[in-house]
């Protein structure tokens, strides 16, 4: 079968082209809960950015491929409203996705290049951000299928002396608790003396080894909870994971994740990069903003996120794996039951190992994840059966939650879902 975007224009099949298939939600408390997957907005970033604040969003009507506003009811037209919106906030390009079965649908607004003015190309690469801790805890589901571990086990075990300051000891804190972010440590994200240069983007090539990460966390404060107690997302947490990862197998994530995700599931277009902080291929470029001034944030530091959030992938890779995981060819059953057992978030709002469960304002469940690095923001939402899914990608990250641009996109996601 092939695939349209909404003005009509053919799309090659994956058997064709990328080996792949194939991809916007309200204000309501489900939307603004989402947004706690985002990197924390710190002094320097409110300070050097002119962001204005969030507004509340407004309905994705815009218009479809035929003009007509009352035509905007299929899922991808709504999608596309929403797209057109994020370029009117200020976006420079907005893709999107929607998948229903095996029929898939792409939108696009803007470009993927403001100095060529190249369109925004719904097959581009683009990185991922926390979309990455999916396949971590896959990873780790898999090496406890294997029994080469457990979810019970303390991260102590596995690392010993890596949490052990401040008040925070590794022995009582289990792997489980890291994937589901009970684990109660900081978020280094937060401190300046990492976000500071990472936004600014001073030196894209600086080695930030994961151990002083998890050591910049430690420091930041005393607990504030016991592990197990409560939900706090905290990009420590898969930090200590990746190095668990090689702990258990000898490998970095990423060569595991090549080997048991990427390479079985055909993702050409998929990556993890361990140091190098280009891209390559056909990609968007990233964009953010500075007080008045928008930068070029393409090439960034990716060892600030690691195994958190480094992965680079595709709408079309992104939906593949996402229906892979979700429909059990991972996993084996009694890791899918641990990856889908959900600790409280918000109300209708619960984290599982890497995913999140939402119940929708339109009374449907969805399965998904946000990924926010410089330059990139993106969501995906899935059905229980990997049937239905819709996924959307900004190039403009300055990290700051609650923008317009990710209010509105985020409604037409959420509508784009609830009118499959």
């Amino acid at each position: 079968m092939s695939m349209r975007d909404v003005s009509g224009a053919r799309i090659p099949t994956a058997t064709e082209e990328t080996g792949v298939d194939g991809a916007a939600r309200s204000p309501s408390p489900t939307r603004g809960n989402w947004r706690r997957l985002l990197p924390a907005a710190t002094a320097v970033c409110l300070l050097m950015t002119g962001a204005a604040p969030a507004v509340a969003a407004a309905p994705a009507t815009g218009s479809s491929s035929t003009g007509s506003p009352a035509a905007a009811q299929t899922p991808a037209d709504i999608l596309q409203a929403g797209a057109q919106q994020g370029i009117a906030d200020g976006y420079p390009g907005v893709i999107g996705m929607v998948r229903q079965g095996d029929t898939t649908q792409y939108v696009h607004a803007g470009v993927g290049d403001r100095a060529t003015k190249t369109p925004a190309d719904p097959k581009a690469k683009f990185r991922i951000g926390s979309n990455t801790k999916a396949f971590v805890s896959t990873v780790l589901l898999q090496l406890e299928a294997e029994k080469k571990l457990s979810l019970d086990d303390t991260v102590e075990r596995w690392l010993p002396g890596a949490v052990a300051a401040n008040g925070y000891d590794g022995s009582k804190i289990t792997i489980r608790q890291l994937l589901n972010h009970t684990s109660g440590l900081p978020d280094y994200l937060g401190s300046l003396q990492i976000n500071g240069p990472y936004f600014l983007n001073l030196n894209p090539r600086e080695a930030y080894p994961p151990q002083n990460l998890v050591d910049v966390a430690l420091g930041m404060r005393a607990p504030a909870t016991e592990p197990g107690e409560k939900f706090g997302y905290s990009n420590t947490n898969y930090v200590l994971a990746g190095m668990v990862i090689k702990a258990v197998t000898g490998e970095d994530a990423a060569a595991q994740i090549q080997r048991r995700i990427i390479e079985p599931l055909g993702l050409r277009d998929t990556s993890f990069p361990t140091t190098d902080p280009a891209l390559y291929g056909n990609y968007l470029r990233g964009y953010v903003l500075r007080a008045i001034l928008i930068g070029d944030g393409t090439v960034s530091n990716v060892q600030v996120t690691g195994s958190a959030g480094a992965m680079v992938s595709t709408m079309d890779d992104l939906a593949a794996f996402g229906r892979a995981l979700m429909t059990g060819k991972l996993l084996a059953p009694a890791q899918m039951a641990e990856l889908k057992t959900t600790v409280p978030v918000a109300t209708g709002v619960g984290y599982g190992l890497g995913i999140e469960r939402m119940e929708l304002p339109c009374g449907k469940t969805a399965w998904g994840h946000n990924g926010a690095v410089l330059g990139y923001f993106s969501e995906w939402l899935s059905s229980e059966d990997g049937t239905e899914q819709v996924l959307h990608t900004n190039n403009e990250f300055h990290m700051l939650a609650g923008t317009p641009g990710q209010a509105h996109t985020g409604k037409a996601m959420t509508d784009a879902f609830c009118a499959l």
